[in-house]
């Protein structure tokens, strides 16, 4: 087991600055390369106290942030375009970062798309609802219309 500082949220591991055991493959070859994680040592712990200051402020910041773009998620319909054939049926399918770009181009903010939570797999066009995480307190759910583009 390899004990690894993470630089970034991870899903299902942790957020930034959090100190946590993985197996030595996962961290050699996928949190390593990605820029995920460092390799932890006694000198990293003035870098995880760093970390922590740095997304306890922006936590602290953010939460009234999350608030205010989750009510305006909430209130507003997005529109995705997506390329479908005559009946309605996709040439593939709505992905997360589709919603995510769609937020980004109603002027609503940036959000990453590894927040967003489809409920379920979108082949045809419609309204749908998906779930954005927006920090650990504040969830919005999005509703949003698939039209052929």
């Amino acid at each position: 087991m390899a004990k690894i500082i993470l630089t970034q949220e991870v899903s299902g591991l942790g957020s930034a600055g959090d100190v946590v055991d993985v197996k030595n493959g996962y961290a050699r070859n996928f949190l390593f390369p990605r820029g995920f994680a460092t390799p932890w040592s006694r000198g990293a712990e003035k870098q995880i106290e760093s970390i922590k200051q740095a997304r306890a402020a922006r936590e602290l910041s953010s939460l009234e942030d999350a608030q205010a773009l989750a009510a305006k998620l909430t209130s507003t319909t997005l529109t995705v375009p997506v390329t479908a054939g005559a009946e309605g049926r996709l040439f593939g399918t709505v992905r997360a970062g589709d919603i995510a770009s769609a937020v980004e181009n109603a002027g609503l903010g940036s959000i990453d798309k590894r927040r967003v939570d489809l409920t379920q797999r979108i082949k045809t066009t419609g309204v749908y609802q998906a779930v954005v995480h927006l920090h650990e307190d504040v969830n919005a759910n999005v509703e949003f219309e698939v039209v052929p583009a």
